[in-house]
């Protein structure tokens, strides 16, 4: 069954000034909408295999089903976690678990950003909930599916591919994270918090 490009919540210019008007139409309209149609041309490529019996292409089919599947959940993810009244902290259970994990918010942010903008190349800093060891870490995934810890659940997603900021930031990936934070909608973070 084919993956369909989610829609927006909300406006294309509703995370300025952090996150500009055409970034984001960008963002979502031509690189979100790739990867979706990464996936399904992937997927379509695989079923082809299976029905054919030809299975020679299926190592380069299934290196493009991951990158554009993790490409597309996580941008998904990126979205909803976004929005025109976020920023500050978390409150609730969220901030507890923050706390018992990580010292306090203020050094689990410093942590995420950090790992985040030494993100080698393209990818995400990324909160998780990781069930083996029963904590929150913060880990990369390089590319959209490289490094991640098999089983374990994203909450927050910060994407520092260039063409999440490029437009508006240019080369100061930092200044962009920075910006980010502004726009945290921790509502949605604290309700994959209570779901895992």
């Amino acid at each position: 069954m084919p993956i369909s490009l989610p829609a927006l919540p909300y406006a294309y210019d509703a995370l300025e000034p952090a996150i500009g008007k055409s970034t984001v139409e960008l963002h979502h309209d031509k690189h979100h909408a790739g990867y979706v149609t990464g996936y399904n041309t992937a997927e379509g490529k695989l079923k082809e295999a299976a029905a054919s019996g030809d299975f020679s292409s299926v190592k380069h089919w299934t290196r493009e089903l991951a990158f554009h599947g993790a490409g597309a959940a996580l941008h998904a993810l990126y979205w909803n976690n976004l929005g025109p009244d976020g920023g500050g902290e978390p409150t609730g259970a969220l901030a507890d678990r923050i706390v018992t994990d990580f010292g306090s918010f203020e050094a689990f942010k410093k942590l995420f950003t950090a790992v985040t903008v030494a993100v080698e190349a393209s990818g995400w800093g990324v909160l998780a909930w990781d069930p083996y060891a029963g904590r929150l870490q913060v880990m990369v995934a390089e590319k959209h599916q490289d490094l991640a810890i098999w089983g374990a659940t994203p909450l927050l997603v910060c994407d520092v591919w260039e063409h999440a900021y490029y437009l508006g930031y240019q080369n100061l990936r930092a200044k962009y994270v920075e910006a980010w934070w502004t726009k945290v909608n921790w509502g949605d973070v604290a309700a994959r918090y209570e779901g895992v």
